[in-house]
């Protein structure tokens, strides 16, 4: 699951990311609306967490910017404005939910999961391809009774394969998802965890590969 958090008070973004990523979300932070809007319109996110009062467009703003352009990513404002008239006015811009500040970090994470419930309700908690299986509620892959839990990248690389099998997922798309587009890191990252991966399929017994196509990407296919 990737996330967008966007959040002008720098301390409570460090931390919101912090939170999101020990708790497997993939997160990119940004710190003023149009920031938020930019990002969020590219649809790769399962949900976004936004600030209200933002500079250059505030979170009302972003929310109905999004909505007239048809992006349907689950959204949820926080804000210090708890009034009934502000939050009707968010949920009415087109938000899904509404968390006044301060907040309990347990329940931002509730709210947060039954956010993207949306999403999951159009994807089943397990994937498959040929008789290899992601359990997306336990970050669990498994063939048969064999069955190994994925860290936090390797869980969303494998589910990004897993949900387009036989189709090429590139490079540029796993950093952009898992590692975010400002990410300080070499693109040699993404072959390192595919190496991972490819080691913990095949202990599994997998009738299933991940190949490379050279200067492409990868993709998961049958050996059979």
């Amino acid at each position: 699951m990737r996330l967008l958090i966007a959040e002008d008070e720098r301390e409570l973004a460090k931390a919101l990311k912090t939170i999101f990523e020990k708790h497997n979300y993939g997160v990119d932070v940004v710190y003023d609306g149009q920031e938020a809007l930019d990002y969020a319109l590219s649809g790769e996110y399962d949900g976004a967490v936004l600030d209200v009062m933002m500079p250059k467009i505030d979170g009302f703003e972003v929310v109905r910017r999004l909505r007239r352009r048809g992006v349907s990513t689950p959204v949820l404002l926080l804000t210090a404005r708890s009034e009934i008239p502000d939050r009707v006015e968010g949920l009415d811009a087109g938000a899904d939910d509404y968390l006044p500040k301060p907040f309990a970090m347990a329940e931002l994470l509730a709210r947060v999961r039954a956010l993207v419930r949306r999403r999951e309700r159009l994807v089943p908690e397990v994937v498959s391809f040929g008789g290899l299986s992601l359990d997306l509620a336990t970050y669990t892959l498994f063939c048969g009774e064999n069955s190994v839990r994925l860290g936090n990248r390797e869980f969303q690389m494998m589910e990004m394969l897993m949900e387009n099998p036989r189709r090429i997922v590139s490079t540029t798309q796993f950093m952009e998802r898992i590692w975010g587009w400002d990410a300080e890191v070499d693109v040699s990252i993404v072959w390192v965890y595919i190496s991972n991966l490819r080691k913990k399929i095949a202990r599994l017994g997998a009738d299933v590969e991940i190949r490379a196509t050279r200067g492409v990407g990868y993709a998961l296919e049958a050996t059979v």
